[in-house]
């Protein structure tokens, strides 16, 4: 028998729970499918406690449709909670999974059910979750006297399916319940769809939607809120509980005003529904909590009304007690709000219309202006006039982007009578709002300064001057904001979308007006960048004129630099090659505030704003911060913020001799133009300065080699007479007595006749230029007597001198006395020129080789024919030489004639003389340094035609 019974108990529980979800199946009823659930869980299961609640997904609450408890509590089971962050009865919403206790009492995350667990001894608990495809419906509580209660596998399975079939049919029944609900909306909104068209005026139609919508609601109050755009606030137009109010100008601004709460109005304006009901507000809770206290009621919902995307009001149901709003009377109010805004342009279509061809009118005439031949600036004022009068503001403001100040400059303003004009700049714009005003499509309105944060750094100049309100447009369209049209009202204000567009359209033709300015303004920029470049060509051929006019050119150009950049501070850190100190030039100084230490002493080697500008290629630009101590010692101006810095170079090669400095304010920008510019200008100082120094240095050195010429020639005139008369006495005198005395006597006064006709003919034909003449001579002759020159040297330092290749003809005969080796016999090699000058660049070449020569040392004179018209001479010795002097006497190195240099002064001087003598005849002279050390004199010597003729 006891083996029969438990199948037959099997077989109940399976036939029980088939009945049970046939119940739940065949059910439409809310309540009875809630019912015949309690029910089969109180037959099935021993629990003590039973609570099913369903789920509020818009109000996140839980509300109670009723269980079981010991003491048959209804109130416990029909009660709401309200689900908090931290909650069991949350979190069973949200993971949608059971969830077990082991002792209700002690459960602090369920404090509603405490008490009822304490009064009657439910611990063990299991909360379960309702659900259907992922969306939780509600939550079953089941409570028994056992601690740490646990269901068994069937029991889990049982619970399982039946919950699943309750969460699928109450689903279904939300489902039923909305469409119902949308259905229900179709009747009332034709009917007052049908009402509307048959009324004439907007007011009827207004009070016509009030009713059919507080009708169907049932709320408290229905009320119609309209915006008042000049003072930014709603008041109430029509209402249920009273008449139609009609809007004044004269009215004072009542009901909500959008400073008061800017949250509910923005919301508004982004077509959103507010909804604030029972423990939910869509609204932040400190406007909640105002916006009820104001309106004097617990509940509200409100639709706003659009048109053409502006914010004409607001319909509103109203309630005195704490409602929840269910979606059908959201779509209802939502739609009755679409229907006014479709009527509520009817009434003013006439004046909308008059408003649009006024609009059209501005517009072209604004348009017909700029192609005319009036004045620009006429344009702007009748412009100006016609927009203030039209968006009733009270500033014109035409604002141009300045580059060299970083900053926004107003070009043109107009405003109202007794309004005074805005004297301040703007700070350039921050990468955001450039970019938001640079893809706008319209003009961007500004409500209210002191709550947007749009433009942030213009809030306190705009604010200090009393401009609450503006519409801002760029004059060029999807490019970067240089200029900016700007309307601008004292007061708080919307701005409609007809507006923006209005003034984004008279922002563009004005945007033509402005770059015309800019054109004329270049042109102008142009002249006076051409004026002065001639100015300054002009004061450098005044210049040129007299020498003392250098520091005159200085200034001039300074101040000229200076007046292109608008700059109040223009100086020349100047100096000589050979000077470790730069002098202060001043060129303009505009007042005390840029006035520096003028009489300071400036290091040229350790200042470290002329060393930047040495090693920078064009114009430094710096800020005052970045410079050291010791240089704002001197540059010391209160108001020196930005400064531009260039070295005056000519060359490379050639040293600067000075730095031109300007400056300005801190907020001063230097634009490309402008420090292009003035780079050519200080290039262009550069080089008339250098100019100056080279010809007054040139003249310096020409007024020396002059008065040195005439003393030579005075004084080789009185040797020539001496000598002539010497000569005179030793002829009148007569022939010595001896026939050796007489041959020595007569050879004597010869060579003293040749020296004489010599002497006469370098005074005569040579007194103020070279003459070249053209002879020739054997090389070995033009080596004999060269070395014969310098044989006392020789003799002295002891030296060796030996010559190689000038041919097998040559004998050589070797000085007992001296290293000296002389070339002997005849050679067909012959040179051509002007022998003396030959003669005497040889000699100075092998005197300058004897006097770098340590004593005993080797001098060799390689001789090589390198064809038949030049002759290779080259001389070398072990001597030290200065690498810097053959550096600058090397052909292809630049000469600066202002730099110190090796060539300034013997013996460097006598080879560079030497050099240039030369090339003058023909030739060419070459000193270097071998790899061994070994110094190199290559002279390139022309050969006569005929080299194969004795001499």
């Amino acid at each position: 028998m006891a083996q029969n019974q438990k199948p037959i108990v099997a077989e109940s529980q399976i036939f029980s729970l088939g009945r049970v979800l046939q119940s739940l199946r065949e059910e439409d009823n809310v309540d009875i499918l809630i019912e015949t659930t309690i029910s089969y869980l109180k037959e099935q299961f021993d629990f003590k406690l039973i609570w099913i609640a369903l789920y509020d997904r818009l109000n996140h609450i839980l509300f109670g449709k009723g269980g079981f408890t010991p003491g048959n509590d209804t109130t416990v089971l029909q009660q709401r909670v309200v689900l908090s962050p931290g909650d069991l009865s949350e979190q069973i919403v949200i993971e949608q999974r059971p969830l077990a206790v082991a002792d209700l009492r002690a459960e602090n995350r369920a404090e509603e059910w405490q008490e009822l667990a304490r009064k009657y001894n439910i611990q063990g608990t299991i909360f379960l979750p309702i659900r259907y495809k992922d969306r939780c419906l509600g939550v079953v509580l089941l409570g028994s006297e056992r601690w740490g209660y646990l269901l068994g596998g069937e029991d889990k399975a049982k619970l399982s399916i039946v919950l699943g079939e309750l969460g699928a049919e109450l689903y279904q029944s939300e489902i039923n319940l909305q469409h119902q609900q949308i259905k229900r909306l179709d009747e009332p909104l034709i009917k007052l769809l049908e009402r509307v068209q048959t009324l004439n005026n907007l007011e009827p139609k207004l009070e016509a939607v009030v009713q059919a919508t507080h009708e169907f609601i049932s709320p408290s109050r229905t009320s119609i809120y309209w915006f008042a755009r000049s003072g930014r606030y709603f008041w109430r137009r029509v209402s249920n509980q009273s008449k139609s109010i009609s809007d004044t100008s004269n009215q004072q601004p009542s009901g909500i005003t959008v400073q008061e709460f800017s949250d509910f109005y923005y919301a508004l304006s982004v077509n959103q529904i507010v909804s604030i009901g029972e423990a939910r507000s869509s609204l932040k809770s400190n406007f909640t909590g105002k916006l009820l206290q104001r309106l004097q009621v617990r509940s509200l919902l409100a639709a706003p009304i659009i048109w053409q995307k502006d914010l004409l009001g607001f319909l509103a149901v109203e309630a005195n007690e704490a409602r929840i709003w269910t979606e059908a009377e959201t779509s209802f109010l939502k739609s009755a709000a679409g229907l006014i805004s479709l009527v509520a342009p009817t009434q003013s279509m006439e004046s909308t219309i008059n408003q649009v061809q006024l609009d059209s009118q501005l517009t072209s005439q604004v348009a017909q202006a700029i192609y005319s031949d009036r004045d620009l600036e006429e344009i702007l004022r009748n412009c100006a006039a016609k927009v203030l009068q039209r968006l009733e503001a009270t500033w014109f403001l035409l604002l141009q982007y300045n580059p060299d100040q970083n900053n926004y400059q107003f070009i043109y303003q107009s405003q109202l009578v007794n309004r005074r004009c805005l004297t301040f700049t703007l700070d350039a714009l921050k990468e955001v709002d450039s970019q938001l005003l640079q893809r706008a499509t319209v003009a961007v309105g500004i409500e209210n300064f002191e709550e947007d944060l749009r433009f942030f750094n213009w809030r306190s100049p705009l604010l200090e001057n009393n401009v609450r309100s503006l519409l801002i447009s760029n004059c060029t369209a999807k490019h970067a904001p240089e200029t900016l049209l700007i309307i601008a009202h004292e007061t708080n204000r919307a701005w409609t979308t007809l507006e923006k567009e209005l003034l984004q359209i008279v922002a563009q033709q004005i945007g033509v007006i402005v770059r015309q300015w800019q054109l004329q303004a270049n042109t102008q920029q142009q002249q006076q960048i051409l004026q002065i470049f001639q100015q300054c060509f002009r004061i450098t051929e005044q210049a040129y004129a007299t020498a003392e006019e250098e520091k005159h050119l200085e200034r001039t150009a300074l101040q000229q630099i200076a007046s292109l950049l608008g700059c109040p501070l223009a100086i020349l850190l100047s100096w000589s090659p050979d000077q470790r100190v730069a002098e202060i030039i001043p060129g303009l100084i505009a007042n005390n505030r840029f006035a520096i230490a003028l009489d300071a002493l400036v290091p040229i080697q350790t200042e470290v704003l002329i060393q930047w500008a040495l090693a920078t290629d064009g114009v430094l630009t710096l800020s005052v911060n970045d410079l050291p101590p010791d240089t704002k010692k001197w540059l010391n101006g209160i108001d020196i913020g930005q400064i531009l810095v260039m070295a005056l170079r000519t060359s490379p090669d050639y040293q600067p001799t000075g730095v031109v400095l300007m400056a300005d304010n801190s907020e001063r920008r230097w634009s490309e133009q402008s420090i292009y510019t003035t780079e050519s200008l200080v290039c262009q100082l550069a080089w008339s300065r250098r100019w100056l120094q080279i010809t007054q240095s040139l003249e310096s050195t020409t007024e020396k080699l002059q008065q040195l010429n005439w003393y030579k020639h005075r004084r080789l005139e009185d040797i020539q007479r001496t000598t002539t008369l010497l000569l005179g006495q030793i002829h009148d005198l007569g022939v010595p007595a001896t026939e050796l005395a007489q041959m020595r006597c007569q050879q004597l006064l010869r060579q003293l006749d040749h020296t004489t006709a010599s002497m006469t003919g370098l005074l005569k034909l040579e007194q103020w230029q070279l003459v070249f003449s053209c002879e020739t001579m054997p090389i070995a002759s033009l080596f004999k007597r060269s070395l014969e020159r310098i044989d006392n040297l020789i003799k002295q330092q002891r030296l060796w001198v030996s010559v190689h290749g000038l041919g097998q003809s040559i004998g050589i005969q070797e000085s007992e006395q001296s290293g000296l080796v002389q070339p002997t016999g005849k050679t067909t090699i012959a040179i051509a020129g002007d022998i003396v000058k030959i003669e005497l660049i040889l000699h100075e070449l092998l005197l300058g080789a004897c006097h770098r020569s340590p004593s005993g040392g080797r001098i060799d004179i390689w001789c090589r024919r390198l064809d038949q018209r030049f002759l290779e001479v080259s001389i070398t010795d072990n001597g030290i030489i200065d690498p810097q002097l053959l550096q600058e006497l090397h052909p292809d190195t630049p000469k600066d004639l202002l730099a110190f240099s090796n060539l300034n002064q013997p013996p460097a001087l006598h080879l560079l003389i030497c050099q240039n003598l030369m090339h003058k005849l023909g030739g060419e002279l070459q000193i270097y340094q071998l790899p061994d050390n070994r110094v190199v004199s290559r002279l390139l010597l022309p050969l006569t035609c005929g080299n194969d003729s004795s001499y």
